[in-house]
């Protein structure tokens, strides 16, 4: 399946997202692109926020992702009442950005061929504790049972066994069957979009892979899980030490690092590459990407913002 349309959800309109989305615009990737990008959400505020940050960008109003064009500022509008260009983000937004989400849901449902990026949200005041995160509230609404989180970097992805959890929460939420299912959507992912055969390395849960306890995650749950994905040709590895597995020699030799929780990847992988990843869920009806980093209020209006991650999304769809 070739991809030919990206859905773009804006999500918060008081964060740098939109930012970041014009320096891409104005760059020469975009001209390069060759997917149609539709925007969903306020074309009034963009058109307002654009003016401010001194960016020249002309957005082309349609009715039906059909009219999308290539090289074109495509925009669905969803409108959005707020008087001041950029603001403190409060759940005023909240209404609004559920009306961007339910659009691109309705969207991307008859247009198979079609990746869905979706902008940051508050959690505080978009997800009010309902969710665990952004991912947890889409495969709701989609009614999707099982998704993966996927870091993914050209060189090196990572993914958490357990995503947004309290720490004190990890230990009962990994199991056998977790780290399987895991394995086996990435594997697919990598053989049929990008045509490769992961290696994938799996880390420990406790200090150097031991415990004083007679109970140890690593041998009741991590290594039995290894054992069968190697049966059926999966080419897993470990587990690892997690304090030392990120070193250069290390990681050269993998695809893809899973963790038993979100920091223990999250945070070696920010600090290797920035914010050069994307956010990938698996598991869903569709591909849904979203550029690795939260909404960054403290930032808004300054113009400094790294758009390092939409580049890497862009990249990543116009390979696929």
């Amino acid at each position: 399946m070739k991809i030919n349309k990206v859905l773009v959800i804006l999500g918060e309109p008081q964060s740098t997202f939109s930012e970041i989305l014009f320096k891409y615009f104005n760059s020469r990737e975009f001209l390069k692109n060759k997917k149609k990008i539709i925007l969903i959400g306020s074309m009034r505020l963009l058109e307002k926020q654009m003016k401010k940050l001194k960016f020249n960008s002309n957005f082309k109003l349609i009715n039906n992702i059909d009219e999308a064009k290539n090289n074109r500022l495509n925009i669905i509008n969803v409108n959005y009442n707020n008087k001041k260009i950029f603001s403190k983000i409060s759940s005023d937004s909240r209404k609004y950005i559920t009306n961007c989400f339910k659009v691109g849901f309705n969207l991307i449902k008859n247009n198979k061929k079609t990746v869905l990026i979706n902008g940051p949200v508050s959690k505080k005041h978009f997800l009010k504790k309902k969710y665990l995160g952004v991912t947890e509230y889409i495969a709701k609404k989609t009614k999707s049972k099982s998704q993966v989180m996927l870091i993914y970097n050209d060189k090196l992805s990572v993914s958490p066994i357990t995503t947004h959890l309290p720490l004190k929460y990890v230990t009962k939420n990994i199991t056998k069957k977790k780290i399987i299912n895991n394995v086996k959507k990435i594997k697919k992912f990598y053989e049929s979009l990008l045509n490769k055969k992961p290696k994938i390395a799996i880390l420990g849960l406790n200090p150097h892979c031991e415990t004083i306890d007679k109970y140890s995650e690593e041998n009741k749950i991590i290594k039995p899980a290894i054992n069968y994905l190697k049966k059926i040709n999966c080419k897993t590895y470990g587990p690892f030490s997690a304090d030392t597995f990120f070193l250069k020699k290390n990681i050269n030799k993998y695809d893809v690092v899973i963790g038993m929780y979100h920091d223990q990847v999250l945070t070696p992988l920010k600090t290797l590459y920035n914010f050069n990843a994307i956010n990938i869920t698996l598991g869903l009806p569709f591909i849904r990407i979203s550029p690795d980093h939260g909404p960054n209020n403290k930032m808004l209006g300054k113009n400094e913002s790294d758009p390092s991650s939409i580049f890497c999304a862009m990249k990543f769809i116009n390979k696929i």
